[in-house]
């Protein structure tokens, strides 16, 4: 087992007391979770095919034609319309469709023009967008990425940021002077001019995203860090430590960083709802991935321009809402379980 020292043990409990905070915690883990797996569960691929005795398991396999299942053409089979088909000739053959048979990039025009509103009956259970894609479908995989983005972004951002900030707080002199500089130097570059420049050069991907919020991301926690770090360096353990001979970058991050790492943790989820929030916002103003990919941001304008068609507006709304208190929650009960002040002693 993990060997837990005693006061981490009492912030966990304190945390887990905080309902609020801990039962979002594990919602969002099991949406994340979800989302991960979603292909089992939003997909416009079988799960398992049976015909004529052999199962087939289209979700984990490659494209397979319509005549692989005998319906008589060689492109991608429509597996909705071969549940219908062997249901109608009930020959043994059967197809076990995912809750929802819809991927988030299919378009449907079987019915009404779309958007269409919510119906039971061809399993569009928020309804369709303005060019027919299901809305559950594209809200799912667009968490996804809204997370992955947000994710990735502050686990980058924080890296450069915690090590810059460490050896500034912990160097000080020229190091600490010349780095200031630079970041209030590069904290002026406007970053929305950035995104539309590089937007309008290339084609906009999720790496490029990811790289850019790096770069103006990283500086935030580096001032955090460094007034830490300065705080830090003149307790006794550091200068113990360092009558013993220890390295630098063993003080900075085996005994330093440990005991800031409060910090860390309590700024964590304020910066992922600052980055989902980001990226919507950016793809709201068509600066963001490129379509078709899922986007919350890209859903919100579809609702605002289509305010008749009430049902994509409250959908997405909804669902950013809900995120973001949930991660709010986190953030603020992570706050106040991990307060040194309810811990912390300094004799």
């Amino acid at each position: 087992m993990m060997n837990i020292n005693p006061l981490t043990r009492r912030k966990l409990r304190r945390f887990k007391q905080i309902k609020r905070g801990y039962y979002s915690f594990i919602t969002l883990s099991f949406l994340l979770l979800f989302s991960l797996v979603a292909e089992l569960f939003i997909n416009s691929k079988a799960l398992i095919v049976s015909y004529n005795g052999e199962w087939s398991f289209p979700v984990l396999s490659d494209v397979r034609s319509g005549s692989d299942f005998g319906l008589g053409y060689e492109k991608e089979a429509n597996y909705r319309e071969l549940q219908a088909l062997y249901q109608q000739q009930q020959e043994g053959n059967w197809v076990l469709l995912p809750i929802i048979p819809w991927d988030p990039y299919e378009q449907d025009f079987s019915g009404d023009f779309p958007p269409t509103a919510p119906s039971a009956t061809d399993r569009h259970y928020l309804g369709t967008d303005t060019i027919g894609r299901d809305i559950v479908a594209r809200l799912v995989y667009g968490f996804r990425i809204a997370m992955g983005f947000a994710l990735s972004t502050m686990l980058i951002s924080y890296t450069i940021g915690v090590a810059v900030g460490c050896a500034m707080g912990f160097l000080g002199g020229k190091f600490d002077l010349i780095a200031q500089r630079v970041i209030e130097i590069w904290s002026m570059v406007p970053f929305l001019y950035v995104i539309m420049i590089l937007v309008s050069i290339t084609q906009p991907t999720f790496s490029l995203f990811v790289a850019i919020n790096v770069l103006f991301g990283w500086m935030g926690m580096t001032w955090y860090m460094r007034t830490m770090t300065y705080k830090e360096s003149a307790r006794e353990y550091v200068m113990a430590a360092r009558a013993l001979g220890a390295s630098t970058t063993r003080i900075m991050f085996k005994h330093i960083l440990p005991n800031t790492m409060v910090m860390i943790v309590t700024l964590a989820p304020f910066t992922i709802a600052a980055n989902i929030t980001a990226l919507t916002a950016l793809d709201y103003l068509g600066l963001g991935l490129m379509p078709p990919t899922p986007s919350w941001g890209d859903l919100l304008q579809q609702g605002k321009s289509n305010l008749d068609s009430p049902w994509i507006v409250i959908s997405v709304v909804t669902a950013i809402v809900v995120v973001l208190v949930m991660v709010t929650f986190i953030g603020e009960a992570i706050r106040e379980a991990f307060d040194p002040k309810k811990y912390t002693r300094y004799i």
